[in-house]
C-alpha cells in the first residue's frame, strides 16, 4: 500500500501578535486558503501563543534572590535572568559557564528554562516565558479552529530544545491536543512477523520538528505550519505524556 505523501505548508498572513490578540482567530483567517482537511496537523510555535497570552517579563523589574546571584556568577549569565529562570523552574540540573540547564516546571529539561530572548522585543531587557500550561493553550485553539472551520485539526505548539549528548537544537512538541503525544507500538508486526516489544513513538516531537524545518530559527517569521499526511488514531493526547517519569529517568 502507497503511504500517503507528508506535506508542510507554511502559513502565511499572520501579523506580528501582541499581548490580549486573539490568536486562534487570526490563525483560522490564516489557515482557510489552505483548505484544512481532516487529519491535517497545526503547529503553532510556543514563542507566538506566549505573545498572545502576554508572557513577557522585563528584566529592569526583577530583582535577583542570593541564589540567583551564586549561580549567575558561576554561569556567566546576568542574574536578573537567572532569577526568572529559577522562578520557572523545579530543580538544577547543570551549570557551568554559559551553560545554565534546569527541569522546567512544566517537567522537560532545558537550558534556561526555555526562556526567549531572540525575536521577542526590541527591548533588550525583556524576555519571554512559556506559555503557562501549553497543553490548555493548545486545546483552546483547537476547540476555537473547529468551531472556526468546521474541521478538527489537532494542535502541536512547539518549542527548539538542544539535547545532552548531540549538538544542535530541534523542535519538540511542548503542548498537543487532539492528538497522541507518544504512540504505542509494542505489539506492532515487523516486515519479519517480530513483534515490537519496547517500541514507543515520540509522534508529537517528530511533526514538531518536521514543521520547525519550514519555521526556521531566525528571522523567516513563519510562526505557523500546517502538516498533512501524518498517520495516527486521533486521540486526546498532550505534551505532559511525553516527559519521562522521573524514576524511569536514568539521567535524573
Amino acid at each position: 500500500m502507497t503511504r500517503p505523501a507528508l506535506q508542510l505548508f507554511p502559513v502565511a498572513g499572520l501579523p506580528i501578535v501582541r499581548p490580549g490578540d486573539d490568536l486562534a482567530a487570526l490563525l483560522a483567517i490564516a489557515i482557510a486558503p489552505l483548505h484544512p482537511q481532516a487529519g491535517d496537523v497545526l503547529v503553532v510555535t510556543s514563542k507566538v501563543v506566549a505573545k498572545a497570552e502576554g508572557r513577557f517579563v522585563n528584566l529592569r523589574e526583577v530583582t535577583p534572590s542570593a541564589r540567583a546571584i551564586e549561580l549567575a556568577t558561576i554561569a556567566q549569565k546576568d542574574p536578573r535572568l537567572v532569577e526568572v529562570i529559577l522562578r520557572e523552574s523545579s530543580e538544577v540540573s547543570r551549570v557551568a559557564p554559559n551553560v545554565l540547564v534546569t527541569r522546567h516546571r512544566l517537567g522537560f529539561v532545558s537550558a534556561n528554562a526555555a526562556i526567549d530572548h531572540s525575536n521577542v522585543s526590541p527591548d533588550p531587557d525583556v524576555v519571554l516565558l512559556m506559555p503557562d500550561d501549553p497543553d490548555a493553550s493548545a486545546r483552546r485553539i483547537a476547540e476555537r479552529l473547529r468551531a472556526a472551520l468546521a474541521c478538527a485539526l489537532p494542535v502541536v505548539i512547539c518549542d527548539s530544545h538542544g539535547r545532552p549528548h548531540r549538538l544542535g537544537t530541534v523542535g519538540v512538541a511542548v503542548g498537543v491536543a487532539g492528538m497522541p503525544g507518544v504512540e504505542d507500538w509494542r505489539g506492532r508486526e515487523d516486515l519479519f512477523g517480530y513483534r515490537l516489544q519496547h517500541t514507543e513513538i515520540g509522534l508529537a516531537d517528530m511533526v514538531a520538528s518536521a514543521a520547525t524545518l519550514v519555521m526556521g530559527q531566525a528571522a523567516e517569521g513563519t510562526p505557523a505550519v500546517l502538516v498533512r499526511g501524518v498517520r495516527f488514531a486521533p486521540r486526546e493526547g498532550s505534551a505532559a505524556e511525553i516527559i519521562r517519569p522521573a524514576h524511569l529517568d536514568l539521567y535524573h
